[in-house]
Protein backbone atom coordinates (compact mmCIF):
# COMPACT_ATOMS: atom_id res chain seq x y z
CA UNK A 1 0.00 0.00 0.00
CA UNK A 2 1.43 3.38 -1.06
CA UNK A 3 1.00 5.98 1.68
CA UNK A 4 0.52 9.53 0.33
CA UNK A 5 0.53 12.92 2.07
CA UNK A 6 -1.34 15.71 0.23
CA UNK A 7 -0.25 19.35 0.54
CA UNK A 8 -2.57 22.01 -0.87
CA UNK A 9 -4.09 25.17 0.59
CA UNK A 10 -7.46 24.45 -1.05
CA UNK A 11 -9.79 22.17 0.90
CA UNK A 12 -11.58 21.31 -2.35
CA UNK A 13 -8.30 20.32 -4.00
CA UNK A 14 -7.26 18.19 -1.03
CA UNK A 15 -10.61 16.39 -1.18
CA UNK A 16 -10.35 15.93 -4.96
CA UNK A 17 -6.80 14.58 -4.83
CA UNK A 18 -7.73 12.17 -2.03
CA UNK A 19 -10.65 10.83 -4.06
CA UNK A 20 -8.51 10.38 -7.18
CA UNK A 21 -5.65 8.68 -5.38
CA UNK A 22 -7.78 6.35 -3.29
CA UNK A 23 -9.71 5.27 -6.38
CA UNK A 24 -6.69 3.01 -6.82
CA UNK A 25 -6.76 0.14 -4.35
CA UNK A 26 -2.99 0.31 -3.92
CA UNK A 27 -2.93 3.91 -2.63
CA UNK A 28 -4.07 5.39 0.68
CA UNK A 29 -3.92 9.04 1.79
CA UNK A 30 -2.45 9.14 5.30
CA UNK A 31 -2.79 12.89 5.84
CA UNK A 32 -3.17 16.35 4.35
CA UNK A 33 -1.52 19.72 4.90
CA UNK A 34 -2.68 23.23 4.07
CA UNK A 35 0.65 25.07 3.90
CA UNK A 36 4.39 24.51 3.55
CA UNK A 37 5.13 24.51 7.28
CA UNK A 38 2.34 22.03 7.94
CA UNK A 39 3.51 19.57 5.27
CA UNK A 40 7.10 19.52 6.55
CA UNK A 41 5.92 18.76 10.10
CA UNK A 42 3.52 16.04 8.95
CA UNK A 43 6.08 14.54 6.58
CA UNK A 44 8.48 14.09 9.49
CA UNK A 45 5.75 12.54 11.64
CA UNK A 46 3.98 10.32 9.13
CA UNK A 47 6.95 9.25 6.98
CA UNK A 48 4.77 8.88 3.85
CA UNK A 49 5.92 7.06 0.72
CA UNK A 50 5.16 10.14 -1.39
CA UNK A 51 3.94 13.74 -1.13
CA UNK A 52 1.84 15.63 -3.66
CA UNK A 53 2.81 19.28 -3.28
CA UNK A 54 1.02 22.44 -4.34
CA UNK A 55 3.35 25.26 -5.36
CA UNK A 56 1.53 28.32 -4.03
CA UNK A 57 0.67 27.94 -0.34
CA UNK A 58 0.58 30.37 2.63
CA UNK A 59 3.20 30.65 5.42
CA UNK A 60 5.74 28.62 3.45
CA UNK A 61 5.46 27.87 -0.27
CA UNK A 62 5.85 24.49 -1.92
CA UNK A 63 9.37 25.20 -3.18
CA UNK A 64 10.68 25.95 0.31
CA UNK A 65 8.91 22.92 1.78
CA UNK A 66 10.31 20.77 -1.02
CA UNK A 67 13.87 21.72 -0.10
CA UNK A 68 13.37 20.55 3.50
CA UNK A 69 11.84 17.27 2.37
CA UNK A 70 14.56 16.59 -0.22
CA UNK A 71 17.42 17.52 2.13
CA UNK A 72 16.01 15.20 4.81
CA UNK A 73 15.42 12.44 2.23
CA UNK A 74 11.89 11.82 3.50
CA UNK A 75 10.24 10.66 0.26
CA UNK A 76 9.68 11.56 -3.43
CA UNK A 77 7.57 14.65 -4.18
CA UNK A 78 5.23 15.25 -7.11
CA UNK A 79 4.40 18.91 -7.71
CA UNK A 80 0.79 19.75 -8.58
CA UNK A 81 1.11 22.98 -10.54
CA UNK A 82 -1.17 25.52 -12.19
CA UNK A 83 -0.82 25.61 -15.97
CA UNK A 84 0.40 29.20 -16.17
CA UNK A 85 3.69 30.77 -17.21
CA UNK A 86 4.52 31.47 -13.58
CA UNK A 87 3.47 27.96 -12.64
CA UNK A 88 5.76 26.51 -15.33
CA UNK A 89 8.81 28.46 -14.18
CA UNK A 90 8.26 27.41 -10.57
CA UNK A 91 7.67 23.80 -11.57
CA UNK A 92 10.99 23.51 -13.41
CA UNK A 93 12.71 25.13 -10.45
CA UNK A 94 11.14 22.40 -8.29
CA UNK A 95 12.42 19.67 -10.62
CA UNK A 96 15.93 21.10 -10.44
CA UNK A 97 15.68 21.12 -6.64
CA UNK A 98 14.73 17.45 -6.52
CA UNK A 99 11.00 16.96 -7.17
CA UNK A 100 10.33 13.67 -8.93
CA UNK A 101 7.81 15.00 -11.46
CA UNK A 102 4.78 17.25 -11.84
CA UNK A 103 1.11 17.14 -12.81
CA UNK A 104 -0.64 20.23 -14.15
CA UNK A 105 -3.98 21.43 -12.79
CA UNK A 106 -6.12 21.64 -15.97
CA UNK A 107 -8.38 24.42 -14.69
CA UNK A 108 -5.90 26.59 -12.81
CA UNK A 109 -4.97 26.94 -9.16
CA UNK A 110 -8.21 25.40 -7.83
CA UNK A 111 -9.30 22.97 -10.50
CA UNK A 112 -12.57 21.14 -10.88
CA UNK A 113 -11.13 19.31 -13.88
CA UNK A 114 -8.53 17.17 -12.08
CA UNK A 115 -10.26 14.01 -13.30
CA UNK A 116 -8.68 14.77 -16.69
CA UNK A 117 -5.24 14.06 -15.22
CA UNK A 118 -6.30 11.38 -12.72
CA UNK A 119 -4.66 8.50 -14.58
CA UNK A 120 -1.46 10.52 -15.03
CA UNK A 121 -1.31 11.35 -11.32
CA UNK A 122 -1.87 7.76 -10.18
CA UNK A 123 0.70 6.47 -12.68
CA UNK A 124 3.35 8.95 -11.56
CA UNK A 125 2.72 8.19 -7.88
CA UNK A 126 3.25 4.48 -8.54
CA UNK A 127 6.30 5.15 -10.70
CA UNK A 128 7.94 7.36 -8.09
CA UNK A 129 7.40 4.92 -5.26
CA UNK A 130 8.20 1.88 -7.39
CA UNK A 131 11.81 2.90 -7.99
CA UNK A 132 11.64 5.93 -10.25
CA UNK A 133 12.13 8.35 -7.37
CA UNK A 134 15.24 6.48 -6.26
CA UNK A 135 16.71 6.57 -9.76
CA UNK A 136 16.13 10.33 -10.01
CA UNK A 137 17.95 10.82 -6.71
CA UNK A 138 20.83 8.69 -7.93
CA UNK A 139 21.10 10.68 -11.14
CA UNK A 140 21.12 13.99 -9.24
CA UNK A 141 23.95 12.72 -7.06
CA UNK A 142 25.95 11.40 -10.00
CA UNK A 143 28.39 13.73 -11.77
CA UNK A 144 29.18 13.22 -15.48
CA UNK A 145 32.07 10.80 -15.82
CA UNK A 146 35.48 11.94 -17.08
CA UNK A 147 35.05 9.61 -20.04
CA UNK A 148 31.72 11.17 -21.02
CA UNK A 149 33.06 14.71 -20.75
CA UNK A 150 36.13 13.86 -22.82
CA UNK A 151 34.21 12.05 -25.58
CA UNK A 152 31.49 14.70 -25.77
CA UNK A 153 34.11 17.35 -26.56
CA UNK A 154 35.24 15.46 -29.67
CA UNK A 155 34.26 17.44 -32.75
CA UNK A 156 32.21 15.63 -35.38
CA UNK A 157 33.01 18.07 -38.18
CA UNK A 158 35.24 15.50 -39.87
CA UNK A 159 32.06 14.15 -41.47
CA UNK A 160 30.96 17.14 -43.57
CA UNK A 161 27.47 15.80 -44.32
CA UNK A 162 25.20 17.38 -41.74
CA UNK A 163 23.18 14.87 -39.76
CA UNK A 164 19.85 15.20 -37.96
CA UNK A 165 19.39 13.95 -34.40
CA UNK A 166 15.71 13.19 -33.66
CA UNK A 167 15.12 12.85 -29.91
CA UNK A 168 11.99 11.72 -28.06
CA UNK A 169 11.43 11.75 -24.30
CA UNK A 170 8.42 11.80 -21.98
CA UNK A 171 7.78 10.93 -18.31
CA UNK A 172 10.88 11.82 -16.30
CA UNK A 173 12.26 13.78 -19.23
CA UNK A 174 12.17 17.37 -17.93
CA UNK A 175 14.79 16.39 -15.37
CA UNK A 176 16.76 13.68 -17.19
CA UNK A 177 17.32 15.61 -20.44
CA UNK A 178 19.97 17.57 -18.51
CA UNK A 179 22.08 14.38 -18.50
CA UNK A 180 22.25 14.62 -22.30
CA UNK A 181 21.82 17.97 -24.09
CA UNK A 182 24.24 20.10 -22.00
CA UNK A 183 27.04 17.65 -22.88
CA UNK A 184 26.67 18.06 -26.66
CA UNK A 185 29.37 20.35 -28.15
CA UNK A 186 28.30 23.53 -29.94
CA UNK A 187 30.37 22.72 -33.06
CA UNK A 188 28.71 19.36 -33.73
CA UNK A 189 27.80 18.89 -37.38
CA UNK A 190 24.15 18.10 -36.74
CA UNK A 191 20.80 19.70 -36.14
CA UNK A 192 18.76 18.40 -33.20
CA UNK A 193 14.99 17.96 -33.02
CA UNK A 194 13.46 17.32 -29.60
CA UNK A 195 9.92 16.33 -28.64
CA UNK A 196 9.12 16.25 -24.91
CA UNK A 197 5.55 15.43 -23.90
CA UNK A 198 4.30 18.24 -21.66
CA UNK A 199 1.48 20.80 -21.37
CA UNK A 200 1.61 23.52 -24.04
CA UNK A 201 1.93 26.33 -21.50
CA UNK A 202 5.10 24.79 -20.09
CA UNK A 203 7.06 24.77 -23.35
CA UNK A 204 8.49 28.30 -23.17
CA UNK A 205 9.86 27.89 -19.64
CA UNK A 206 11.26 24.44 -20.51
CA UNK A 207 13.08 25.76 -23.58
CA UNK A 208 14.44 28.80 -21.73
CA UNK A 209 15.96 26.65 -18.97
CA UNK A 210 17.44 24.23 -21.48
CA UNK A 211 18.92 27.10 -23.48
CA UNK A 212 20.62 28.48 -20.38
CA UNK A 213 22.24 25.09 -19.70
CA UNK A 214 23.37 23.98 -23.15
CA UNK A 215 26.19 24.69 -25.57
CA UNK A 216 23.72 24.07 -28.40
CA UNK A 217 21.37 26.88 -29.35
CA UNK A 218 18.05 25.62 -27.97
CA UNK A 219 15.03 27.29 -29.59
CA UNK A 220 11.34 26.64 -30.05
CA UNK A 221 10.50 25.11 -33.43
CA UNK A 222 8.80 27.85 -35.48
CA UNK A 223 7.25 27.46 -38.91
CA UNK A 224 9.55 28.44 -41.77
CA UNK A 225 12.78 28.40 -39.72
CA UNK A 226 15.78 27.25 -41.78
CA UNK A 227 17.59 24.30 -40.17
CA UNK A 228 21.21 24.86 -39.12
CA UNK A 229 23.81 22.69 -37.35
CA UNK A 230 24.45 23.36 -33.68
CA UNK A 231 20.78 24.13 -33.01
CA UNK A 232 18.22 22.13 -31.08
CA UNK A 233 14.65 22.74 -32.27
CA UNK A 234 12.09 21.88 -29.58
CA UNK A 235 8.50 21.09 -30.45
CA UNK A 236 6.04 23.29 -28.59
CA UNK A 237 2.84 21.86 -27.14
CA UNK A 238 -0.18 21.67 -29.43
CA UNK A 239 1.55 21.37 -32.85
CA UNK A 240 3.46 18.56 -34.54
CA UNK A 241 7.09 19.29 -35.43
CA UNK A 242 7.87 18.44 -39.08
CA UNK A 243 10.73 19.29 -41.46
CA UNK A 244 10.44 19.72 -45.24
CA UNK A 245 12.59 20.90 -48.14
CA UNK A 246 11.34 24.15 -49.64
CA UNK A 247 11.49 25.14 -53.32
CA UNK A 248 14.96 26.58 -52.81
CA UNK A 249 16.31 23.31 -51.43
CA UNK A 250 16.57 24.50 -47.83
CA UNK A 251 15.27 22.32 -45.01
CA UNK A 252 12.74 24.25 -42.94
CA UNK A 253 10.30 23.60 -40.10
CA UNK A 254 6.64 23.01 -40.70
CA UNK A 255 4.09 22.86 -37.88
CA UNK A 256 0.87 20.88 -38.32
CA UNK A 257 -2.22 19.77 -36.42
CA UNK A 258 -2.38 16.46 -38.29
CA UNK A 259 -2.27 13.53 -38.00
CA UNK A 260 -4.40 13.02 -34.91
CA UNK A 261 -2.30 11.49 -32.17
CA UNK A 262 -2.46 10.84 -28.44
CA UNK A 263 0.48 13.23 -28.05
CA UNK A 264 0.82 16.58 -29.82
CA UNK A 265 3.63 17.02 -30.62
CA UNK A 266 4.32 13.36 -31.31
CA UNK A 267 7.77 11.77 -31.32
CA UNK A 268 6.70 9.45 -34.14
CA UNK A 269 5.46 12.26 -36.38
CA UNK A 270 8.67 14.23 -35.82
CA UNK A 271 10.97 11.24 -36.40
CA UNK A 272 9.18 10.12 -39.58
CA UNK A 273 9.41 13.65 -40.93
CA UNK A 274 13.13 13.96 -40.15
CA UNK A 275 13.79 10.54 -41.72
CA UNK A 276 11.93 11.52 -44.91
CA UNK A 277 14.35 14.44 -45.41
CA UNK A 278 17.65 13.18 -43.96
CA UNK A 279 17.39 9.44 -44.66
CA UNK A 280 20.42 7.48 -43.44
CA UNK A 281 21.91 10.69 -41.99
CA UNK A 282 19.26 10.49 -39.23
CA UNK A 283 20.21 9.60 -35.66
CA UNK A 284 17.19 8.53 -33.61
CA UNK A 285 17.24 8.76 -29.80
CA UNK A 286 14.55 7.47 -27.42
CA UNK A 287 14.73 8.06 -23.69
CA UNK A 288 12.53 7.62 -20.61
CA UNK A 289 8.78 7.76 -21.16
CA UNK A 290 5.43 6.04 -20.90
CA UNK A 291 3.87 4.34 -23.93
CA UNK A 292 5.39 3.60 -27.32
CA UNK A 293 5.56 6.96 -29.12
CA UNK A 294 8.51 6.78 -31.52
CA UNK A 295 9.12 3.03 -31.25
CA UNK A 296 8.07 2.15 -34.82
CA UNK A 297 9.83 5.22 -36.18
CA UNK A 298 13.09 4.15 -34.57
CA UNK A 299 12.84 0.82 -36.40
CA UNK A 300 12.31 2.67 -39.69
CA UNK A 301 15.35 4.86 -39.03
CA UNK A 302 17.48 1.78 -38.36
CA UNK A 303 16.18 -0.02 -41.45
CA UNK A 304 17.02 3.06 -43.56
CA UNK A 305 20.66 2.92 -42.43
CA UNK A 306 20.50 5.60 -39.74
CA UNK A 307 21.81 5.21 -36.20
CA UNK A 308 19.48 4.54 -33.27
CA UNK A 309 20.26 5.04 -29.58
CA UNK A 310 17.93 3.92 -26.77
CA UNK A 311 18.15 4.55 -23.04
CA UNK A 312 18.69 1.37 -21.04
CA UNK A 313 16.42 0.12 -18.27
CA UNK A 314 19.29 0.76 -15.86
CA UNK A 315 18.64 4.51 -15.88
CA UNK A 316 15.16 5.00 -17.39
CA UNK A 317 12.61 6.46 -14.99
CA UNK A 318 9.88 4.82 -17.09
CA UNK A 319 10.98 2.07 -19.48
CA UNK A 320 7.89 2.23 -21.72
CA UNK A 321 9.16 4.07 -24.80
CA UNK A 322 12.70 2.64 -24.63
CA UNK A 323 11.44 -0.86 -23.86
CA UNK A 324 8.99 -0.89 -26.77
CA UNK A 325 11.67 0.39 -29.15
CA UNK A 326 13.99 -2.43 -28.11
CA UNK A 327 11.23 -5.07 -28.47
CA UNK A 328 10.47 -3.90 -32.01
CA UNK A 329 14.11 -4.07 -33.08
CA UNK A 330 14.66 -0.33 -33.32
CA UNK A 331 17.66 -0.13 -30.98
CA UNK A 332 21.15 -0.29 -32.45
CA UNK A 333 22.79 1.06 -29.29
CA UNK A 334 21.38 0.66 -25.76
CA UNK A 335 23.04 2.86 -23.13
CA UNK A 336 22.31 4.48 -19.74
CA UNK A 337 21.34 8.14 -19.83
CA UNK A 338 24.78 9.33 -18.74
CA UNK A 339 26.39 7.75 -21.84
CA UNK A 340 23.87 8.94 -24.43
CA UNK A 341 25.58 12.27 -25.17
CA UNK A 342 28.84 10.53 -26.07
CA UNK A 343 26.96 7.95 -28.17
CA UNK A 344 25.25 10.77 -30.09
CA UNK A 345 28.57 12.48 -30.78
CA UNK A 346 30.04 9.20 -31.97
CA UNK A 347 27.04 8.47 -34.23
CA UNK A 348 27.16 11.94 -35.78
CA UNK A 349 30.89 11.64 -36.48
CA UNK A 350 30.89 8.19 -38.06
Amino acid sequence: MIRVLIADDSALMRKTLKRILESDSGITVVGSARDGEDVVVKARELKPDLITMDVNMPKQDGITALQYIVSEKICPVIMVSSLTQEGAQTTFEALELGAFDFVGKPGGTVSSDMQAVADELVFKVKTAVGGGGRRVTERLARKPSTALSRRARVSSTGNRVMKAVAMGISTGGPKMIYEVLPHIPRDINAAFFLVQHMPANFSAAYIKRLSDSCQLKVVEARAGTKIEPGYCYVGGGGRHLNVVKNSGGDVVIRLTNRPEHLFVPSVSVMMDSVLSVYGKQTVGVIMTGMGNDGADSMLRIRQAGGATIVESEESAIVFGMPGDTIKRGGAEIIAPIWDIASEIVRAVGR
